[in-house]
């Protein structure tokens, strides 16, 4: 039989000491045809110039650091293939994590599948075994440092990793892919709520391992992104009512984060993440005609999949998470029947 042809995209950006190992583990792949695309968003040292020497390797550089979305539109554009498999420059496939990832994304009714994320340095432990979605857009890598053994089983998700991931080229085309504003972060949240609005299941794959060789940056354009990106989804994916429904929780959130920002020093991202939405509004305004016309399926649906507590292993939670969460989860007990009725 013939193998299917995957369109493998790697972004590489600064040092990258990973980047030939996750460039040869892809190559690797079996029961696959892989043809791989590194974007070169800037990397420095030799990792770039060593990967450019891999046969089946095509190195593509824009002319600027189009960041992780930009990126990953622009390296999907560039290769062949029916399916398409996202890695990380840091991240390490088993031989046959492709294959088995593609496997359940070619099922009916998946809209994309990802691998069974590993902390490289001790692979028994889970990086992500899919994301949590809190309902007021907050998303973490579920599962982080748990045993690999209590994620040994098929899931669905409410959102995928973006370190490891196979879509369809069609259903990525039809979403016409990450928006490029988004530049990095959160972008793999809007792709898997996008992808449920069609009425498209996301499923981990456990026996698919990737090997990530994680590290939980924080430096002050991650902080920024992600808070604006987050507040980007809220905007644009989610129905007029939802947001009426959920205004008060979400206000809180807005407080929350911002107490945080204060505490953190960090303040300076968050109102830049602000004066980027207000000057950004007639995109926001596009943006969000476009998501509500595509989709299929309300929130009321969707919001079976999410959480009402917040949760993260990777940062200590602040004070008062706990208060939080408890109002949080009361409110969404209150809020879900409401979303439901039509």
């Amino acid at each position: 039989m013939t193998r299917p042809q995957v369109g493998a995209v790697m972004l590489a950006y600064g040092p990258e000491p990973w980047l030939v190992d996750a460039a040869r583990a892809v190559l690797a792949s079996t029961d696959v045809e892989v043809e791989l695309v590194v974007v070169d968003n800037g990397c420095t040292g030799r990792s770039i110039d060593d990967v450019k020497g891999l046969p089946g390797v095509r190195v593509v550089r824009p002319e600027e650091n189009t960041g992780y979305s930009g990126g990953c539109r622009l390296g999907a554009a560039e290769v062949g293939g029916d399916w398409l498999a996202f890695v990380n420059s840091d991240a390490i496939v088993a031989p046959d994590a492709l294959a088995k990832t593609l496997a359940v994304a070619a099922e009916p009714g998946v809209g994309a599948a990802m691998a069974s994320i590993r902390l490289a340095d001790t692979p028994e432990l889970i990086n992500t075994a899919g994301n949590p979605l809190h309902f007021s857009g907050l998303s973490w890598a579920g599962g982080n440092g748990e045993p690999a053994t209590a994620h040994a089983r098929r899931t669905t998700v409410p959102s995928l990793s973006g370190c490891c991931f196979v879509i369809s080229r069609r259903h990525w085309q039809e979403l016409d892919g990450f928006a490029a504003e988004y530049f990095a972060y959160h972008e793999d949240t809007e792709l898997s709520l996008r992808l449920w609005q069609r009425g498209l299941r996301l499923e981990y794959v456990p026996d698919a391992v990737v090997r990530h060789h994680y590290e939980f940056s924080r430096n002050e354009l991650k902080l920024y992104l992600v808070e604006r990106n987050r507040l980007v989804t809220l905007l644009t994916a989610y129905e007029a009512r939802t947001l009426v429904v959920l205004a008060p929780v979400l206000l809180l959130t807005e407080a929350a984060m911002l107490a945080a920002a204060l505490a953190g020093g960090w303040t300076r991202q968050k109102f830049r993440g602000w004066g980027w939405l207000w000057r950004n509004r007639g995109w926001l305004r596009a943006r969000r005609r476009r998501l509500q016309a595509e989709r299929t399926v309300p929130d009321g649906v969707i919001a079976e999949l999410m959480t009402a507590r917040v949760a993260p292993s990777i940062v200590n939670a602040p004070p008062g998470m706990g208060a939080f969460n408890a109002f949080t989860a009361a409110y969404w007990a209150l809020a879900k029947p409401l979303l439901r009725r039509r």
